[in-house]
């Protein structure tokens, strides 16, 4: 059976990274996750003081692009990939919502959108994976031979996102998940560098009303239909 590339874009908080994650194991392929690389330079950015009350210190953080270094491990025990930041597994730290709310404005940079495809495109040149972000379909692999671009609606989103912290134990607040949400939004889809937008040949995927049993077996069947496997 011939290798593909699998592009899975979509709005935040969706499940990309959950229904991407499943199906590279279902049809053993490599996941990799690129919302978790702009956040880990939002990470990075938020340690070394580049959020100010003026703005983000762009000129620092551009220098520094070289000095940052993100690799993937896959945990031994959920064999599901942790994503590191110069050696240190910061998987957890990222997903709080400090950085959840600072990554849009870092993900718009277009210095760092560039080193991030760049790194993302070397990932994939052998095939045999899936990756999912908000731009793979229409920047970083625009001739992947599966695209699908996942929506739902906004209070979905957030109650999704809601119930994951909260079962992490992590703080939560519905109200600020939902207005973070609505904010990554429109940011995502107005930047000037690679807006979120849905790929011309990408299948939509609403998955609002979905459950996760079904949205596997709808991106397994897309997947054979693709591959003829």
């Amino acid at each position: 059976m011939k290798k593909i590339t699998i592009a899975i874009d979509g709005f935040s908080s969706c499940g990309k990274s959950t229904m991407a994650k499943d199906l590279a194991r279902a049809v053993g392929y490599i996941y990799i996750d690129s919302g978790a690389m702009y956040r880990a330079v939002t990470l990075y950015s938020l340690r070394k003081g580049y959020f100010t009350p003026e703005g983000i210190d762009t000129e620092a953080l551009e220098k520094d692009m070289p000095a940052i270094d993100i690799s993937f491990r896959l945990d031994p025990e959920t064999h599901l990939p942790q994503t590191c930041l110069n050696g240190e597994n910061v998987e957890r730290e990222i997903r709080g919502m400090e950085v959840s709310s600072h990554v849009s404005p870092i993900a718009a940079l277009g210095f760092v959108r560039r080193a991030l495809v760049r790194l993302q495109q070397e990932m994939g040149k052998a095939k045999g994976i899936v990756m999912d972000g908000r731009d793979i379909g229409t920047a970083v692999f625009p001739d992947a031979e599966l695209k699908i671009f996942v929506t739902a609606s906004p209070e979905i989103r957030a109650q999704r996102r809601y119930d994951e912290l909260k079962a992490k134990g992590q703080p939560a607040s519905y109200e600020d998940i939902l207005k973070n949400v609505q904010e990554r939004d429109y940011i995502d889809q107005h930047r000037e560098v690679s807006p979120l937008r849905k790929a011309d040949d990408a299948l939509l995927l609403d998955n609002s009303l979905l459950t996760i049993e079904e949205q596997k077996a709808w991106l397994l069947e897309q997947f054979k239909r693709v591959t003829k496997g």
